[in-house]
């Protein structure tokens, strides 16, 4: 394996396993409410900026995925599709381009 593909695939793991660090702190201080998470993620205009920005490149990353998975058949390449809105495109974007860039 490419040095480049050990670095996608280290920041993919990063990508999940740091903001659910705090995600999960802040469920464990406020419970296991979703719509409570949402309502803070637009606390502020700061925070609805970072999550306008997050969506926004979260579904251009899944038209990116789909268009290349339409021409290339790298099927598993779908998998980012429900990292990026399960767990964030901090792990959905490394996970497509590490799973986009193995050896054919």
């Amino acid at each position: 394996m490419s040095p480049l593909r050990l670095l996608y695939l280290a920041l993919a793991i990063w990508g999940a396993v740091h903001p659910m660090w705090y995600f999960l702190t802040w469920f464990g201080t406020h419970g296991w409410s979703l719509s409570g998470m949402v309502e803070a993620w637009h606390a502020n205009a700061a925070t609805s900026g970072l999550t306008w920005d997050l969506t926004i490149a979260a579904v251009t990353l899944t038209l990116w995925v789909l268009a290349e998975v339409a021409v290339r058949r790298n099927w598993e390449a779908l998998l980012a599709i429900p990292a990026t809105f399960l767990i964030g495109v901090s792990c959905g974007l490394p996970l497509y381009l590490f799973l986009r860039s193995r050896p054919v």
